[in-house]
């Protein structure tokens, strides 16, 4: 069963760029490498033939990940107006031990904690979904009870 991915419009841009490189580049890539293997001789103790074939099936599946995702993507639109509650592809500001944090939620495949692009599917994430300013999000972590007061939302 396929399953919605969330992207923004950058974030599919920048699969399907991906996409096209592992299906011409890449493909070209592997299969001159293992045209050339094949030219060494005795397949059974060829490293070189073993490894572009390892490659060319990872290369592969990868290929179809991609084209699954790019499938089932849903397009994030980062409307212009008021929002009411957390969504996918908002962003929120909340307060932290007297901290301001901002967030935005995306998809699992763009999520990168590190600067603010949080999973929807991630606990933080789920935490969020569905919340409104003023709404505190209460996140379990290893350390204990984290709470989120989310003061703005665009």
């Amino acid at each position: 069963m396929s399953e919605e991915k969330y992207l923004t419009k950058e974030g599919l841009e920048k699969i399907k760029k991906e996409l096209t490189n592992l299906k011409s580049v890449k493909r070209r890539e592997i299969s001159d490498r293992i045209a050339e293997a094949i030219k060494l001789g005795d397949l059974s103790e060829n490293a070189e033939y073993h490894e572009a074939k390892d490659d060319q099936g990872m290369n592969e599946a990868r290929i179809r990940e991609l084209e699954e995702v790019v499938k089932n993507a849903v397009v994030i639109t980062n409307g212009k107006g008021v929002k009411r509650c957390v969504e996918v592809g908002c962003t929120l500001t909340v307060n932290l031990n007297g901290q301001a944090k901002e967030f935005t939620i995306v998809g699992p495949s763009e999520a990168d904690p590190l600067k603010g692009f949080i999973s929807n599917e991630s606990p933080i994430g789920l935490a969020f979904l569905g919340k409104k300013i003023g709404d505190t999000a209460e996140v379990e972590a290893p350390a204990g009870t984290i709470k989120y007061k989310i003061v703005d939302l665009s």
